[in-house]
């Protein structure tokens, strides 16, 4: 394997298996802090750690207000409205298994996206990847669903996170092209969190349980996903096809299944397993170079 496509693989998997776990890891954490300030903690920490790294390597920085402008967007789409939304939801009632089935049509909506406006094609046999995807997705949180949980309320706040992270990494990719990533992911954590820290004080009044596992989950999550493994997939995303990238999502609701199989000893289901043999296919078909 040429080593351009065995580094694309080694961050493609990393960004999987990361962003799967990461379900655990605000899982875990938001039970020691509501949403709004789990995440402020969450930005404020990644902002922390950012500002050495930005000092000793002293990344270029957007060039002219429009660039700057579209950093900002991309980032409080994809941060702080994505994950406000999603955590939200949660918080709200809203089960994990509706929570992942629901953003893991996100492939579906960049592809049906990039197709319309980014004049990106797939073929026949990628199109059916997608839905093999979606529809391998749903088998695997199936025994997760609660619908009693779903309220207009978690519905519509889940929809937002669907809408943004979806348009916030094609936004990405299209605006941000030359941007570097060090230097923008600073600038999208400092406005995150200059937007959701007035929400976790005003709505949810700023409460926090301290407690080492919420303290390890706010790390993994900072160094692991919001810096690393989403560099991982805007770099990704600037060498490929967007809707073969983000085909990747599909398998994040897996590894969250697997791991929690490995960690809490909740064994899944036949259907669960036949889930991930069709998710696996339906990854397979959509990253199938070329038209189909």
């Amino acid at each position: 394997m040429p080593t351009k496509a065995k580094t694309e693989s080694l961050l493609a998997w990393y960004f999987v298996l990361i962003w799967g776990s990461g379900y655990l890891a605000s899982k875990t954490g938001m039970q020691y802090a509501p949403p709004f300030t789990f995440l402020t903690l969450r930005y404020g920490f990644g902002v922390l750690c950012l500002i050495p790294w930005i000092l000793i390597a002293r990344p270029a920085w957007p060039q002219g207000r429009w660039e700057w402008f579209h950093v900002a967007v991309a980032g409080l789409l994809m941060h702080a409205i994505n994950l406000g939304g999603s955590h939200y939801a949660q918080y709200l009632g809203m089960s994990a298994g509706i929570t992942a089935l629901l953003l893991g049509t996100q492939p579906l909506f960049t592809a049906l996206f990039a197709h319309r406006v980014l004049g990106e094609r797939l073929g026949p046999l990628q199109w059916a990847g997608v839905a093999l995807g979606l529809a391998g997705v749903a088998l695997v949180v199936w025994h997760k669903v609660d619908v009693k949980a779903v309220t207009a309320a978690s519905l519509l706040a889940v929809a937002v996170s669907l809408a943004a992270i979806t348009s916030g990494t094609l936004y990405q990719r299209s605006f941000c092209k030359q941007v570097d990533l060090r230097s923008a992911a600073l600038i999208q954590f400092l406005l995150s969190l200059l937007v959701l820290a007035p929400l976790a004080w005003s709505v949810e009044g700023f409460v926090v349980r301290w407690s080492w596992q919420m303290t390890v989950s706010i790390l993994f999550l900072v160094i692991f996903a919001s810096i690393l493994a989403v560099n991982a997939l805007h770099t990704l995303m600037r060498r490929g096809h967007a809707a073969k990238v983000t085909s990747l999502l599909f398998l994040t609701p897996v590894v969250a299944v697997l791991l929690e199989w490995i960690m809490f000893g909740v064994v899944p289901t036949p259907l669960s397993v036949a889930g991930i043999a069709v998710t696996c296919a339906g990854v397979a078909l959509v990253s199938r170079p070329g038209r189909r």
